[in-house]
């Protein structure tokens, strides 16, 4: 995840519509509702209502608030609960696992600094969502998985670790696992197989090639993509969008994050999935409609609702 930049270098406070932190315009109203497969209302600006009023106007009827840890997962429980348009995922991100056991001295999480807690810290943070993931309106174990891109041998143990444990809850509760691949596709693909996978798997802003689509689409597993397909560098994605089966696409935002072109570097927000889902179906050569139609269905089965 990163966090969105803001422009305060106009005179006189005045903000006009290329401020970083100016959110882009409503796009035009899909046709067919669909899901944010991915989306943090709890890091967003606004209410959550507001959220939901303006996705709505969109066309986007449904959102999966994700935790990432133990507060951010209660929340997301507890707000899905509240608002019949949400739904629910719960876990550690991968790089919380590390800040529990090893501590975050640097308080880089929104936590602040923390001392060491070691595995016995681990696994009672563990137990916490565990029990989050039995609720109704939890529909999904996640984000979890592995995260390499600035992690050592010691965090990458404790990530894996955690991960495991995930895939467990996951499996017990019969909620969608849902994956945050980092620099890790290799690893991630091991560990499930080690363990043995959950009836249903998201990769969620799935960052793999298409030779690691075809994988994913053999052993059944979801790929939901976000506004980084549209980004000039992400040819990747975009043949692994290609060659992905239609019945295992979904679309999400990962907002605040990852705001897709030609807003890049803007907050993202759930009322922007029109402007990502209308790329991929170009990407693909398919109807809008049909695409929507897809991923509507897609994500009702791929979290139970």
């Amino acid at each position: 995840m990163a966090a969105t930049a803001s422009n305060s270098g106009n005179s006189g406070g005045k903000r006009n519509q290329n401020d970083k932190d100016v959110p882009p315009p409503l796009p035009e109203p899909l046709a067919v509702p669909v899901a944010d497969s991915h989306t943090h209302l709890d890091m967003q600006d606004g209410s959550v209502e507001d959220a939901l009023a303006k996705a709505a106007s969109v066309g986007v009827t449904t959102v999966i608030q994700v935790g990432c840890d133990v507060a951010g997962s209660t929340w997301a429980a507890e707000t899905a609960a509240a608002h019949e348009s949400v739904w629910a995922a719960v876990a550690l991100h991968p790089n919380e696992a590390p800040r529990i056991v090893l501590g975050d001295p640097d308080g880089w999480s929104r936590q602040g600094a923390r001392e060491p807690g070691g595995d016995a810290a681990l696994d009672a943070a563990l137990e916490r969502i565990d029990a989050l993931a039995a609720l109704p309106h939890v529909r999904g174990v996640g984000e979890t998985g592995l995260d390499f891109f600035r992690t050592g041998p010691e965090g990458m143990a404790a990530q894996e670790r955690s991960f495991r444990r995930h895939i467990d809850i996951a499996k017990r509760h019969g909620k969608a696992l849902v994956i945050h691949d980092r620099e890790a596709h290799d690893d991630v693909l091991r560990v499930l197989r080690e363990e043995g996978a959950p009836g249903t798997v998201v990769f969620h802003c799935y960052s793999g090639d298409a030779e690691m689509a075809k994988v994913c689409a053999e052993a059944g597993y979801y790929m939901s993509f976000a506004g980084n397909v549209t980004f000039k560098n992400a040819q990747h994605l975009r043949d692994a969008l290609a060659v992905a089966p239609l019945d295992r696409i979904l679309v999400e935002t990962d907002a605040p994050f990852l705001t897709p072109m030609p807003y890049r570097g803007r907050p993202n927000a759930p009322y922007l999935i029109p402007v990502t889902l209308r790329a991929m179906a170009g990407y693909r050569g398919i109807a809008e409609d049909a695409l929507a139609t897809a991923v509507a269905e897609n994500t009702a089965r791929a979290f139970g609702y």
